[in-house]
């Protein structure tokens, strides 16, 4: 497992409300409105569907926390780690209204990033007997870079280049 640096976490959180504000719209979640007592509260914990490596984890927190503060995300293991089908790595606690309506975009950013790790790691497997070691690119989802690298990094992949600032690198367009 590689331990991977800290994301920021203004850029987290950033991120993180963005996409809230993306998925509840103008309106909230009209649907868990519609149907959960405003005081209910409940339990739930995330679990893996598949063999993987996980990545991810401060971000659903995040999402979590700015939906409601009054949550409760409790982490069962690390960024990095390798987990089975089945495991169990959060437990959330809170108002069943804001785990509702933070849920979606808490599973997508763990989805997505401990697919990238996971991916990842399966490539560094390969070639664990080597010296060569599995890069990254700058070919990420826009505004997502940051959290695709740390997911590679999850995943025992190292980082190239953040930016175009980062070093010269001609290519034949350049030509």
């Amino acid at each position: 497992m590689t331990t991977p640096w800290t994301l920021p976490s203004s850029l987290v959180e950033d991120k993180v409300r963005a996409a809230l504000a993306e998925d509840l719209g103008r309106a909230g979640d009209i649907t868990t409105q519609a149907t959960i007592p405003e005081a209910a509260l409940a339990r739930a914990v995330i679990a893996t569907r598949e063999d993987g490596v996980v990545a991810g984890l401060s971000i659903a927190a995040t999402a979590f926390r700015l939906a409601d503060a009054a949550i409760s995300f409790e982490s069962a293991t690390r960024d990095g780690a390798r987990v089975s089908k089945g495991d169990i790595f959060a437990r959330i606690e809170g108002p069943a209204r804001a785990i509702l309506s933070a849920e979606r975009v808490a599973l997508n950013f763990l989805g997505r990033l401990s697919g990238v790790a996971t991916l990842t790691a399966r490539y560094a497997e390969k070639i664990a007997h080597t010296r060569a070691k599995v890069c990254d690119t700058r070919k990420t989802t826009p505004l997502l870079r940051a959290f695709e690298k740390y997911a590679v990094r999850c995943g025992g992949g190292a980082n190239h280049r953040f930016g175009l600032d980062d070093a010269i690198l001609i290519k034949d367009n350049h030509i």
